[in-house]
């Protein structure tokens, strides 16, 4: 069942148009360090998505990272952890961000 529920929240995630997942990002304080086509504090979610481009397992990769935080990848300033923001509004995200061109 909770499998069950996960599942229909994802899809119904996946289904919000772009600005909608664009209002996620503000409500979750994401565009405080990033942007769609430059870098901030945080790289744009244009070179994100360029990074991850055919990796198969970027999708759980990213939303582990949005959730767990981390450092290293982009250089050394830190991801806080975004344990609090609920796994279908992460991964919506992450699959907006994957979508950049």
């Amino acid at each position: 069942m909770k499998q069950a529920a996960l599942f229909l929240a994802l899809a119904a995630a996946a289904a919000l148009p772009a600005h909608a997942q664009e209002e996620l990002a503000k409500k979750h304080n994401c565009l405080a360090c990033h942007a769609t086509d430059k870098k901030l504090v945080g790289p744009s979610y244009k070179d994100v998505a360029a990074k991850y481009r055919g990796d198969a397992g970027a999708q759980a990769k990213l939303a582990d990272k949005v959730k767990k935080g981390g450092q290293g990848v982009w250089g050394q300033v830190p991801m806080p952890p975004n344990a609090q923001v609920p796994d279908a509004d992460i991964n919506a995200l992450v699959k907006w961000i994957l979508s950049q061109k």
